[in-house]
């Protein structure tokens, strides 16, 4: 009985491990962080802030989205158990030309995810996504936070017209 009790925590265990490795892995782009605003002072840890970060699409050379978003400080933020909140703004741009592949014309691959960031301990992160307007011929880049039992309504949008590079 109690061997079956150990079987079942170490299985209870793996796969709470396995979890936070693919929470902690599943980044597909990495951010450069460009600085960083104090919101809120903490006596103790670090003060809460906005942190602003910038990307590069993984897919498309010359589109580049800079994110702002909420970071939790104090002694949880330190340690890496705080909770951030679910504000975020996101503002794309093109720096260079842009040669849109295939898949994505075809809209192949709207609503692919091209950033992702773990902003709790377990199971919440905040997310970028990519859809394509070829109506307008513009890249529509969606932020939003969620989790795996409910995310927020909290987003936001910017837009890349694609346009001829001099």
């Amino acid at each position: 009985m109690l061997c079956q009790v150990n079987t079942r925590k170490q299985k209870t265990l793996n796969v709470l491990l396995i979890l936070i490795l693919i929470l902690f892995t599943s980044s597909i782009v990495v951010a450069d962080q460009i600085g960083s605003v104090s919101t809120k002072f903490k006596m103790l840890g670090a003060n809460d802030k906005i942190v602003i970060e910038a990307f590069d699409d993984p897919e498309i050379a010359g589109a580049t989205c800079y994110l702002s978003r909420a970071k939790t400080g104090g002694v949880s933020g330190v340690v890496g158990i705080a909770e951030d909140t679910s504000d975020a703004s996101i503002a794309c741009r093109q720096i260079g030309p842009i040669s849109l592949p295939e898949k994505i014309k075809n809209g192949q691959e709207d609503g692919k995810e091209v950033f992702k960031k773990s902003t709790s301990l377990l199971f919440k992160s905040l997310q970028v996504v990519r859809f394509y307007d070829a109506k307008r011929n513009v890249l529509v880049y969606l932020t939003y936070s969620d989790r795996i039992i409910e995310g927020s309504p909290k987003n936001s949008i910017s837009i890349i017209p694609i346009t001829p590079w001099h």
